[in-house]
Order: C-alpha cells, then structure tokens, then sequence
C-alpha cells in the first residue's frame, strides 16, 4: 500500500486560518491502487448545462488527508468539453450551480446565494439572509427564487428552558426525534423571494408556513424535491404531510401544486395534491382559490384536511411520490412513484400528471425495474430516463403512451442525466474500474440496432478529471458468471480480477455482500466498498446479484423481505461455491465475506452458517440483533415492512418468527472465525450498538476479534483521514488471516 503523496495542493493559507485545498496529485511507487491514490481523487458532483447549450458549469470535491476535510469549487467547460476552467477563486466552499442567463451563473456559498459571469468575473452576492440559504431554485422568468432555509421545529424535541441554556438533555414526546445521523431539533421549509435589480429583495414568503412538515424530506433530498413550471406561475414540490410515529412508519409522500400568482396577488394559499383525488394538505387559511382534484372549489374558511367532499377515491397512491418536473411546455408533471406505503424499496415508476385533463398516467410499467432519473425531452412527449437491469444502469426512453425503449447497453452505471440541447443530453458515468465523469448522450437507434443501418446512441466523454492518477493504475478485469440457484433459478454474479492476473495462481477471494437489502450490484463506484482497490491488493472479489436486488424483475427484488436468511443467503453460498470449485485461480482454502449495513448482517448470519468455507469476516454497520434493531432504528417503516411484525407480539406472522428466530446474534454459539466489526456511532439507521455487541460476543467466546468505531462517522464514513484508517485496517485484516 505504499505511496509516496506529492501533495502540490495539500493545503495553503490563503484567508484568515481557512485552507484553500486544490486538488490533489500523487505519485504511485507502483501501478496498484492505494488507500491514499483513492482518496487523493477529485470528485465530480452536480452540473447543469447554460440554457443554449454551449457550455456546462460543474462542482468538483477535493480532499486532503493531511487537513481532513474537502473543498468543493465550480468548473466551466463549453459542452465538447473543452477550455475547462476553475471558477473558484478561495476557500470558500462553492455549489449549486445553476444559470441564470447563458452569461450568468449563481452559486451557494457560505450559506448565500451569490451570481458571477461566465469566466467568474462580476462576483456579486445577491441574497442577506445572515448565512440560512441551504439551496436555491430561480423561475425560469428569474423574477423570484426558492431558498431552502431551515425553521425551528420543536414539536418531537421540546426547547429547553430559557434559565438553563448549557443543558444538553433532550426532552423527547414522540418517535422521529432522531434522523439518519442527526437529532431533528430543525426542518427544512421553502421561501418563495422577489428577485429585483440588485439581487434577492426579501428573506421570502414560507410556502409552508406553520406547518410542521419538512419539504425536501429527511434525510437525503434536496432542491431536486421542488420545480418551477415553465411560465413561472406554479411550484410542485414534495411532501410528506407526518410528523412523530405517523412519520416513522409511512413512506406516504406526495407532490403538491402551489399557485405563486394566487399568493402574490390574494394572500391565498393555494395548493393542488396531484398524487391524490383530494387534497389532505392542511394549510391555514385554505383558499377560496385552491381546487379540488375533480375542479369542486374548497371551502375556504376550513383547512383542507377539514373538507367534507364526498369523493370516490381513485388510483390513491400511498408510497413516496418525489422529485417532480414540469414538461417543456409546461402541460405536465412527472415524478418518481411508489406505490405501497412503508416499502422504501417499492418498483420506482415514472408517473406523468396531465394539468389540463386531470389525469394521471405510469409510463414505465413495462420496465421490471425501477427508475432512478429522468428528464423530459424538448417535445414534452418524451422522456429519458436511467434504471437498472441485469446488473447495469442504462440509458432508456419511454413516451407518454408508455412505450419504453432501451438505448445503450454498457458494463457501466449511468448516475444521473439531464438535456443538453434539443438533441443531446449531458449525464454522468461510473463503472468498477472508473469514477465518476460527464458525457455527451446523443439518443439514437433502439437497442437492438435497426439492421437497416440506422446509427445507435453514441457516448462521448467530456471530462477526465482523475486522469493523471488512472494513468498510473493496472486496472482489474471485470467478467460476469451465470450460476443456477438452490432453486433451480439463474443468477448473475460480477468477477473482479486483480490487475496484472496470473491464470496459473491461485488468489485470495472475498464474497462481498451486498447492502440495502434491495441495493443494485450494478457498475457502482465507492470510495470505500472499490472493487478496485480490493484486486489491486491481490484479492479476486465475486459480488452476486441474490435475490433482493433491483434489475432482475419485482419477484426477485421481492423474495428477500421477510426471509433475510432464507434464499438470499443461499444465493451467497451458490456463488462463492460455484467460484471456488470451477475458477481454478479461485483458493478456496483462503475465503474471506465482507460486507455492510444488510452486507453486514449477512456476514454475522454467515459466520454461524458457513460449514468452515470462510477464513475471516469483516461487517460493517450491519444488523446484529434484529429484536433490538426493530426499535433502535429511526425509520420504523423499514423493520415493520422486512420484518413483517413486532417482536413483541405473541400472535406474529410465520414470516415474523422466522426472522427473529434467525437473528444473527442467536448463533454466536456456532461462531467460529476471525471476524472485524466496524461502525459509527453517529448511524441512527443501526446503531453502533449492534456492532458493539458483536464485537463482544466474539470476544467473550473466544474467538479472535476486532472493532473499528468511528465515534464522528454515521452510516458511512466521510472523512478523509477516518477513510484511509477503514481501508488499512481492512485489508490489513484480510492479509492477516487470508495472505500470511
């Protein structure tokens, strides 16, 4: 794992005690990726192309072990990617970037909303909201703008009192007190503000004001969650209308309408619930404005919850609903779609709302798989999307009839996409041997490739932003395998090859074990679960697809909730068996299992199941205790729907019993193997508890045993220095018991 770092931007004063980190170059003593090469990466993010076409701004992080933390700055390229350009001039952090005209763009930084021209001159800071501004959205008119700002919310944690302002304790009176790594003492609201010719007039109008509900929704959304439409009247925006246990135990979001000029110009509220016939959204006052979803007018001196329309409900959607877009020509929303309450991993569909018909139509069922991004296309008729099927995240198109069709078909995972012009679309790209990087998209021909000669879609690269270090690396070589499951089914597992790979030796190998549980193995690249690193260190990894993960239709995805330690845990052995006894480079005397979060309580389950095939374990943030995770966890949604009941109930399902019954920490007793336990004691979603008690159960049997707590690290671990000391001690671990 030596590496020699040149740092040529490690850290240098430029402001007051701020570091200004550049992005970082190392020079390898060989040609294997290292720890330290991995985290010495840039990092593209978020871009979006000017409104001609002719150019793309980008965020790129940067960071620094020596400092421990990242940078993040805004680049400008013209759309073929040339004459790419730092816009960033400090140590400030720069993000969000969006264009306000094809000479201007604003950006968020330092908790602002500022703008700049085209080369980054003109910086000019165009919002005074004493730093609250966590994302922005302008109308396409740029006459107002959204901003994201948080409100106290003391609902679930009461404020404590005022003679007592160095108490830490927490008085809490209801469940959602806490999310993924943060107690929630605030909410995010949206602020609709006046722009005027010197920048942002007001602090804005909260559209939810009053209401305790958080829009975009915890933990993960953003301004993706919000849309202007085209002639800048209306915003859609999702919410998810729970708080305290009611939260905790629904995935029940929806998208709303809200008429800016109805507000602007009448003081009223006026919102629409496009998932529903009826609008259950209670904003007081309700307007004599806002419409029911049949066209009836609301009552306007009751909220809109108090309502008594008797109406049929039809096609009532009670999953997420998220992240909606107003067609080009501003005649429809589309949004993501779940169908069933408390099932996070529900089939995403693409759903399309017709405003002026007052219909709602699915327009992706005939994919078996989910749906992860799209954009419209400048016909208002088409959309692009990208989804996951046999392991890969590809590139399809679907139209308003529904007609879906595939349009590329790499060994890669497209992450996101957007329109560049009328006939191109931008979008970012990563598979298991390259990080993320933007390209060109020109759609073509539908896969398969007309035999008439009609040309199929073309993939263009525009950035190279870790080039100097690829250049340095041996890469691993990918293969796939089809193997037939205990029963009698097919499954794809993925071959990751060490570099420089010698047919006639025998290697290590590690079973990695997919999270989730409904996570895809597709073309993923991670900055700590790489794949590879972990063959350029000398390991053959074998990484299958069992059942419970996306792209192998519903009933696959399907199989695992409720029988975590059924089939799925056979589909891990058939693989790993199927590997050591037919891959002659394969040692099947030196098997290691790794894996986290369901990775990881595949691993504490295996360790008492495996009949001797494995020589170590490594779990992190898994599920340990699973009577114990029915409670820890916040999302209360997630237990109840894979675990199917409470423990407490004496009257459970069979599903119900056969989960607690198989919990990993009932076999300690059958543990036998070295095993690494590694959490964060900021992981809310399961608690560093559960890998607690692993670690000790192990130790208490004997058996030989470590623990990586990362006392400042929640789910995952995002600091450079806690990230090279994850992959030190996990490979040095791994060569303990599997190289010397």
């Amino acid at each position: 794992m030596a590496a020699a770092l040149l740092c040529a931007a490690c850290g240098t004063q430029k402001e007051s005690d701020k570091v200004y980190i550049e992005r970082q170059t190392i020079q390898l003593e060989g040609d294997l990726m290292t720890p330290e090469a991995l985290w010495a990466m840039s990092r593209i993010g978020g871009y979006q192309a000017s409104p001609d076409g002719k150019h793309i701004v980008f965020q790129m992080g940067y960071y620094s072990v020596v400092e421990n933390k990242s940078h993040q700055v805004l680049w400008m390229m013209n759309a073929d990617g040339s004459e790419q350009k730092q816009l960033t001039e400090d140590a400030e952090n720069e993000t969000d970037a969006q264009w306000l005209d094809n000479e201007t763009i604003a950006f968020l930084r330092e908790g602002e909303v500022w703008k700049m021209g085209l080369n980054g001159n003109g910086r000019k800071q165009m919002s005074e909201t004493e730093g609250k501004v966590e994302g922005f959205l302008f109308s396409p008119d740029r006459q107002k703008v959204i901003l994201l700002k948080s409100i106290d919310f003391n609902e679930i944690i009461q404020k404590n009192p005022d003679d007592l302002p160095k108490a830490t304790g927490r008085v809490v009176n209801d469940l959602m007190y806490r999310h993924w790594d943060h107690y929630v003492e605030s909410i995010q609201h949206p602020f609709l503000a006046s722009v005027g010719r010197d920048g942002i007039a007001t602090d804005g109008t909260d559209i939810l004001e009053g209401e305790p509900y958080e829009c975009p929704m915890e933990p993960f959304g953003g301004i993706e969650q919000l849309a202007w439409s085209p002639d800048s009247k209306f915003i859609a925006f999702t919410c998810r209308c729970k708080t305290g246990l009611e939260y905790s135990i629904s995935t029940d979001s929806d998208i709303f309408l809200y008429d800016v000029e109805a507000r602007d110009l009448n003081n009223y509220e006026h919102t629409k619930n496009l998932c529903k016939p009826f609008n259950e959204f209670g904003i007081q006052p309700c307007a004599a404005m806002a419409y029911h979803g049949d066209g009836k007018q609301l009552n306007p001196t009751k909220t809109l919850k108090d309502q008594e329309i008797n109406v049929k409900l039809k096609d009532q959607n009670v999953g997420y609903d998220i992240n909606p877009k107003f067609s080009p020509d501003g005649r429809y929303v589309a949004w993501l779609s779940m169908e069933r309450d408390g099932y996070e991993s529900d089939r995403q569909r693409l759903c399309i709302y017709d405003l002026k018909e007052n219909t709602k139509t699915y327009v992706t069922e005939s994919f078996d798989s989910s749906v992860d991004d799209f954009c419209w296309a400048p016909d208002s008729y088409t959309l692009y999307y990208i989804g996951v099927w046999h392991a890969t995240e590809n590139l399809y198109k679907t139209n308003l009839k529904g007609e879906v069709e595939q349009l590329t078909e790499d060994w890669a995972d497209f992450g996101s996409l957007q329109m560049l012009n009328d006939k191109e679309l931008v979008a970012e790209r990563h598979s298991f041997t390259a990080p993320a990087d933007l390209y060109v998209v020109t759609p073509g021909c539908p896969l398969p490739t007309s035999p008439d000669g009609e040309e199929g879609t073309q993939i263009k690269q525009i950035t190279e932003v870790n080039k100097d270090i690829l250049d340095q690396l041996a890469k691993p070589s990918v293969e796939e395998r089809w193997v037939k499951t205990t029963d009698g089914k097919d499954m794809l597992y993925w071959i990751i090859l060490p570099p420089h790979f010698d047919h006639n030796k025998k290697y290590p190998t590690l079973l990695f074990c997919e999270g989730g549980p409904q996570s895809a193995v597709s073309q993923f690249w991670s900055y700590r679960w790489n794949f590879m690193i972990m063959a350029s260190q000398g390991y053959v990894v074998i990484a299958p697809n069992r059942r419970g993960v996306p792209g192998f239709g519903q009933e696959w995805l399907e199989e695992i909730s409720g029988d975590w330690t059924g089939q799925c845990m056979k589909d891990y052995l058939s693989a790993i068996d199927d590997a050591a006894e037919d891959l002659p480079y394969v040692d099947k005397d030196r098997l290691g299992a790794v894996g986290a979060s369901f990775g990881g309580f595949s691993v504490y389950y295996l360790a008492s199941h495996h009949e001797g095939r494995f020589k170590c374990f490594i779990a992190h943030d898994g599920a340990f205790n699973l009577e114990a995770m029915y409670t820890e966890t916040e999302e209360n949604w997630f237990s109840n729907w894979e675990y199917d009941d409470a423990y407490w109930n004496k009257d459970q399902t069979a599903r119900a019993r056969r989960t607690y019954e198989n919990s990993p920490h009932r076999f300690v007793d059958k543990w036998d193997t070295p095993i690494l336990c590694i959490h964060g004691e900021k992981d809310y979603r399961i608690n560093a508890t559960q890998g607690m008690s692993a670690f000790n159960a192990a130790r208490m049997r004997g058996i030989e045993a470590q623990l990586l707590i990362f006392p400042d690290e929640n789910h995952w671990v995002l600091k450079p220095q806690n990230g090279i000391l994850w992959q030190r001690t996990y490979f040095a671990w791994l060569d303990r018991w599997l190289k010397d």
